[in-house]
């Protein structure tokens, strides 16, 4: 699963302490716009105690307001009327009247805008400074008609099942865990479930950059938003005045491709994870094996699970999401050492903090709609192999990617028998368009650096921007980074070709 690298939760710190008139559409194959559409301008309304749930310490002299745009549910049957209610968020400081607007998107699929731009908002003083920050949950994410039809119980037992059930009968219960899950939303949504996808979303930023009145879009995408900003490049490229995706997805990558590709980057950041970890002993408890160390924890847990608070046990699935949760990045390397230490001496807290992170599971065990949409907009975006196919991957990828290659395999099986349509997005070159920043990080696991330049090679105006660090996408971590983008956004100064950003 792709995502932009997820956020430390309280709990975890607490543990680790003790569109306009009728749309044009510059592609010749899109649908046409249904006669008389119109979009509205948004009516923005004060939202700062919205922002505050979700980040409570809110950067001051900046404002943030909450408002709304109406969609089709099928761009490619606008004209029957029902639509889709798009919410919105926008960072302000000053007046808004007079600035254009950068729009933004987390990743996931599924990653909610307005839970992510709380916390973006106060690392963007250049920009904020410039634009109106606008962010989105796109459809079927937190308050955009939410898909929700996944059980916290169903969860629960797919993120705890054994991530590499080795026996049939083992692999057999997680295709039954899958299933279930694909039945529910078939049975909850029906024929709309194929609805929830990347090329529909992607016409909806069309109607979001008209809602907010900009004749072109500024666009900021993360991880999966660098897909919906491809995608939009290839619908609509006369209409980009700058986009910037950082940690690239490749869209000419087929799902199998994708997951051997995370794969492959998991398995590296783990390797320099254990160089970090062999090198600061005094800050990695287990620094005198990293690797073995956690493989031997993810195995104990197989047959000997630690009961946490409540009965929770500590399984080997979650012991293994907890250390995936720590390789988005590099900050939080620091937990695996105390994370596993713990976990051997009984004391599963902060494994389970770090993998209820990753999850976006809250401490009543309750599940946000992250995952039910992440799963509705992959599945109909693209077709997945069949249940046998991932068996066999499973067992090629368990000996060519330790620890990570099998549960990438497994992690197909959500697709494998999803009822909804296909609707696979457009794939080809933003022709028209203006240069458009590719970044990427060397050591990002969820997005491998070699997609960088796939991306920017398939737009054809793609400009790859590198940092040389860790984790999952780069941007605002460095100095050299946020100042390239920024000029970028800010002036259209395109970074000079072959701009390597060091770590630090």
């Amino acid at each position: 699963m792709v995502r932009r690298r997820p956020a430390l939760t309280a709990a975890l710190l607490t543990l680790v302490l003790a569109a306009s008139g009728c749309t044009a559409h510059d592609n010749p194959s899109a649908p046409p716009p249904p006669p008389g559409s119109t979009t509205t301008p948004v009516t923005w309304a004060d939202c700062r105690s919205e922002a505050r749930k979700t980040n409570s310490d809110l950067p001051s002299g900046i404002d943030f307001e909450c408002g709304s745009v109406l969609v089709p549910q099928d761009w490619n049957d606008a004209a029957n009327g029902k639509t889709f209610e798009i919410a919105l968020m926008r960072a302000v400081k000053g007046s808004p009247d007079g600035k254009l607007s950068v729009l933004t998107n987390p990743g996931g699929p599924g990653g909610s805008g307005l839970d992510f731009l709380p916390y973006l908002s106060g690392q963007l003083t250049n920009l904020i400074a410039s634009f109106n920050i606008v962010t989105f949950d796109p459809r079927g994410v937190g308050k955009s008609n939410p898909i929700k039809c996944i059980s916290d119980e169903d969860l629960d037992a797919s993120f705890g099942y054994d991530p590499d059930p080795v026996s049939q009968l083992a692999f057999d219960g997680n295709v039954k865990i899958t299933q279930h899950m694909a039945d529910g939303c078939g049975a909850k949504f029906g024929e709309q479930l194929g609805l929830f996808n990347t090329e529909q979303t992607a016409r909806d930023m069309d109607a979001i950059r008209a809602a907010v009145g900009d004749e072109k879009l500024t666009y900021l995408g993360f991880s999966y938003g660098t897909l919906l900003g491809a995608v939009y490049a290839e619908l609509f490229p006369t209409k980009v005045r700058a986009m910037v995706l950082d940690g690239a997805v490749d869209p000419q990558q087929t799902p199998v491709q994708s997951s051997e590709g995370q794969a492959m980057g998991f398995v590296r950041a783990l390797d320099n994870f254990s160089t970090w970890c062999k090198a600061n002993a005094s800050k990695c408890a287990i620094s005198a094996d990293p690797r073995g160390a956690i493989t031997r924890a993810v195995d104990a847990a197989r047959t000997n699970p630690v009961k946490g608070d409540g009965g929770r046990l500590a399984t080997a699935g979650w012991v293994l999401w907890g250390v995936i949760f720590a390789m988005y990045s590099q900050d939080n390397w620091k937990y695996v050492g105390p994370a596993i230490e713990n976990l051997g001496k009984g004391d599963p807290g902060l494994i389970f903090a770090m993998a209820d992170s990753y999850a976006e599971r809250d401490e009543q065990g309750h599940y946000s709609t992250l995952f039910d949409a992440n799963s509705a907009v992959n599945c109909a975006d693209a077709n997945f192999p069949t249940v046998d196919e991932v068996r066999a991957l499973q067992s090629q990828w368990r000996a060519k990617y330790p620890l990570f290659g099998a549960p990438l395999a497994t992690g197909l099986l959500t697709c494998a028998n999803w009822p909804a349509k296909k609707d696979p997005y457009p794939v080809g070159p933003a022709t028209g368009a203006p240069p458009i920043v590719v970044v990427g990080t060397t050591g990002d696991p969820a997005t491998p650096y070699e997609s960088t330049m796939k991306l920017a090679d398939m737009l054809g105006v793609g400009q790859v921007l590198t940092w040389e660090g860790e984790g999952h996408t780069a941007y605002p971590s460095t100095t050299c980074i946020r100042r390239a983008v920024d000029n970028y956004l800010i002036d259209l100064r395109v970074p000079e070709k072959g701009l390597r950003c060091p770590a630090a």
